[in-house]
């Protein structure tokens, strides 16, 4: 009994140190920044001026009334609205094309895999060129039609809807083979059974694949939820968050307000709304997307 006790806390011990430089680097770069930035929230603190003083809640009020704010929460929730479901059902069919392994379709796999692949600095301002109206390549598509040269990145109607259209470009590769996952744990015996039964294809899918992939579903829905919500480099590099404000998001708002402004302690604060924002809506997607049943 003692060999055995001794040779468990050895293994304790071993399993301790194992874990203790993942654990130094999360509280050394995760926790202590963020522990700071909630305490730099409550200063009038400044990049400029380090002397700061403590202000309360001021920061927090000043923003819930700050119209700028409130738009670039508006901004990034209607990105969050599009690209959800769109982003979702894209890859769920390019999933439900490519699952079956063979030559053909690993090719195409990897095809639609590549844009994860390419850096998010790159393929922006791959598309910043794809939408320039004077020799961008989707105005030089629409000339062929006799379509008029339209300005994407510089009308306020159309801009956010090219962000839009860059990151699903960007991830959806990256959910479809979430999705492949999903689909190869499927057992095939189920299919079987309801050709069977004489189901149709339509049916198998609602009544076998999507009840199955509920779990995934709800993985990549909340994932997908949290990018949306926190898009930043495509705003930065391709619209800077114009036109007139119209793709300013809430993640590029407090970038501005930190880093350009140098107001940090104003930045910080919206920073720990829009965090709240995002646990309240990801716990709710739990909440209503979790399944009780075991398959």
């Amino acid at each position: 009994m003692r060999l055995s006790a001794n040779f468990s806390q050895k293994e304790e011990r071993a399993a301790f140190l194992f874990i203790l430089p993942a654990v130094a680097c999360l509280a050394l770069f995760t926790f202590y920044p963020m522990i700071n930035a909630f305490i730099i929230s409550f200063k009038d603190y400044s990049l400029i001026n380090p002397d700061s003083a403590f202000i309360g809640l001021t920061n927090y009020k000043n923003l819930l009334s700050d119209p700028k704010f409130t738009n670039s929460l508006l901004h990034s929730f209607h990105l969050a609205i599009v690209i959800i479901p769109v982003q979702t059902i894209a890859a769920l069919m390019l999933a439900l094309l490519v699952y079956k392994s063979s030559v053909v379709a690993n090719l195409f796999r990897t095809a639609y895999f590549m844009p994860v692949v390419i850096s998010l600095g790159v393929a922006s301002t791959l598309f910043k060129l794809i939408y320039n109206q004077d020799y961008g390549l989707l105005n030089s598509l629409l000339h062929v039609f006799g379509v008029p040269p339209i300005s994407f990145l510089s009308d306020s109607n159309l801009a956010l809807y090219g962000i839009m259209l860059l990151g699903i470009w960007k991830s959806a590769g990256f959910f479809m083979v979430i999705f492949v996952a999903g689909l190869n744990g499927i057992p095939n015996d189920l299919y079987e059974a309801a050709e069977v039964d004489g189901a149709t294809k339509t049916q198998k899918f609602f009544s076998i694949t999507l009840p199955l992939l509920r779990r995934t579903l709800t993985f990549v829905i909340i994932i997908t939820t949290m990018d949306a919500l926190k898009l930043f480099v495509p705003v930065a590099l391709v619209t800077g968050g114009g036109p007139a404000d119209s793709t300013t998001t809430s993640v590029f708002y407090i970038y501005k307000m930190a880093f350009q402004q140098m107001e940090m302690g104003y930045g910080s604060a919206a920073a720990f709304i829009l965090f709240v924002i995002v646990m309240c809506i990801s716990i709710v997607q739990l909440r209503l997307l979790k399944s009780d049943v075991e398959y």
